[in-house]
């Protein structure tokens, strides 16, 4: 693929698939050739907005378009599995998944291996690595301006009220969406590990107080870092009547550093260099997404053109879904987790046929039985 465009197929037309359509458009090397989903005047509102090829079926616009390298996975959370081990064994193609990337270390696991087995590559999203203040602080601890870490705090106060949860049946489900951890917080879970290193051990608890639903919209939970920092963690998406913060705060030897904002966006402390807080500030009203995705676009651009690899590796997205599911096995035992020895969630991401069913497209052998009729 050297040299060659990427050319991206989105499968998936939800809330942030509009995100991506215009992240691909603005990155050089990238070309949106199609788009997917099961309603097709979801799809065809892309068309008429990116000029892309509308389907409702993914193997037909596979077999269709025999140019696409990389597709997008952009269903609901559950899906993303088994849309992935598809996509891959069937089509040989590459993969971008979107967050939390998966629901259970095994499934991470299985699907980089057939990815590996295929000769394709796995692009995992956690585009807040890109927000500037984020850097900057990372840029900070690299350059050990902060000093040794001892202790990081994460605090996730969004409103994510009934309705919302009624859009659609997948929503506030374990088999498919996860709650505010798995959905609204993952990228800040990753970020714990960006700054404070590897979490051995959590403990937490988990509630449900805003919204009908079998999911939590409320966790608190401690951690343990090998480094002997310790750190907290508290998302919601049960505050009222409107998305709050979302922040991230170290105590570190030399100072302390704080993010903060609707998205980690603004730098509000660095008191080693109080003078960086404005440059490192980025506005995200309008756009809680941010701008990170372009930069990932541009990753897998740069990736492809042996520039340099993808900096999201296999070993970096299994630690992070580890932890989150470290996070749900607390809860569920009540006890302390050990991280690098945690398994699958008994919860988190578990089949359910009948609801997995409203989100499956017929089979490129069935689309030829019906041509056949």
């Amino acid at each position: 693929m050297k040299n060659n465009p990427v050319k991206v197929a989105i499968i998936g037309c939800g809330r942030i698939s509009g995100h991506h359509c215009r992240s691909i458009i603005e990155t050089e090397g990238t070309e949106l050739v199609a788009v997917c989903d099961l309603v097709a005047d979801k799809t065809n509102l892309y068309h008429e907005q990116y000029g892309a090829k509308a389907y409702i079926n993914y193997h037909q616009m596979l077999i269709d378009n025999p140019e696409i390298n990389t597709v997008a996975i952009v269903t609901p959370s559950g899906m993303h599995y088994e849309h992935a081990l598809d996509i891959i064994s069937r089509y040989r193609k590459n993969i971008i998944v979107e967050k939390p990337t998966f629901m259970k270390p095994s499934q991470v696991r299985e699907v980089y291996a057939k990815a590996t087995e295929a000769g394709v590559q796995v692009f995992a999203v956690f585009q807040n690595r890109h927000n500037l203040a984020v850097k900057r602080v990372l840029q900070g601890l690299e350059a050990s301006e902060l000093g040794q870490v001892r202790s990081v705090a994460v605090r996730v106060r969004w409103c994510r009220p009934q309705h919302y949860y009624n859009l659609a049946p997948w929503r506030g489900t374990f088999s498919m969406d996860g709650g505010c951890l798995t959905n609204q917080g993952i990228h800040h879970i990753d970020l714990l590990r960006q700054f404070g290193g590897q979490v051995s051990r959590v403990c937490g608890v988990h509630k449900t107080f805003g919204a009908d639903i079998e999911v939590e919209d409320t966790a608190s939970a401690s951690l343990m870092f090998a480094s002997g920092a310790i750190g907290t963690l508290e998302v919601t998406t049960a505050a009222r009547p409107i998305d709050y913060e979302a922040s991230l705060s170290l105590v570190c030897e030399n100072g302390l550093a704080q993010i903060g904002g609707i998205a980690v966006n603004e730098l509000q402390i660095y008191t080693p260099d109080p003078s960086a807080c404005a440059p490192s500030s980025e506005d995200f009203s309008g756009n809680v997404y941010g701008h990170g995705h372009v930069k990932i676009y541009e990753e897998i651009v740069e990736h492809f053109n042996d520039v340099k690899k993808f900096p999201v590796t296999f070993e970096d997205t299994l630690a992070t879904i580890q932890l989150l599911n470290s996070f749900y096995l607390a809860d569920e035992t009540q006890c302390w987790v050990d991280v690098a020895t945690a398994g699958d969630s008994a919860r988190l991401g578990q089949l359910d046929n009948e609801l997995a069913d409203l989100y499956r497209t017929n089979s490129s052998d069935q689309l030829s039985d019906i041509k056949k009729c």
